[in-house]
Formats: structure tokens, sequence, C-alpha cells
């Protein structure tokens, strides 16, 4: 029986490495369209992020996603990402 590795990605919150599956993906599309990705399969540069709020907190005080997207990010795209961790 073969073990497949499952892929390790870091939350942008803590700083953790965690499996993929257990973290959200942020995804900016080729369009500059950034938005929670919950398949985890759309086409575009990824950001992960641990699903609870300390770490969405985290990233909104220190403005991380703006860095990693090279982008301004609306107060509605923290809460759709909010709305997606808190239904989980």
């Amino acid at each position: 029986m073969i073990n497949k590795k499952m892929p390790l990605r870091t939350c942008m919150g803590c700083n953790e490495q965690k499996d993929k599956k257990e973290l959200l993906r942020i995804v900016k599309s080729k369009d500059g369209i950034i938005e929670p990705d919950i398949t985890g399969k759309k086409n575009g540069r990824g950001a992960y992020i641990c699903k609870n709020e300390d770490c969405l907190n985290k990233i909104i005080k220190s403005h991380r996603l703006e860095k990693i997207f090279e982008t301004k990010i609306s107060s509605e795209l923290y809460e759709s990402i909010r709305g997606v961790i808190i239904d989980k």
C-alpha cells in the first residue's frame, strides 16, 4: 500500500503548516478577482488561512492579504471569508 503524501500549506495568520484540506484557500484570478475558494481548485494565485476567526483577525490587522495579492482588499471580502469560516 502506497501512502500518498498530503500537501502542506502555511496559514497566513498563525504561520503554522497544516494539511491543505484543513485550510481555507483564498484565490486571486487572472482577472484580479479575489474570493474564497471552497473547492481549493480554482485557477489563480492562492493563499491559505486556518478556519478560525483568530487567524482571520490577524490577517485583517496586519494587512497580510493586501501584501500577498498586492492590491487593496475590501471589507466585504473579509466578511465573505468570515462567513465561510463560521459556516464550516
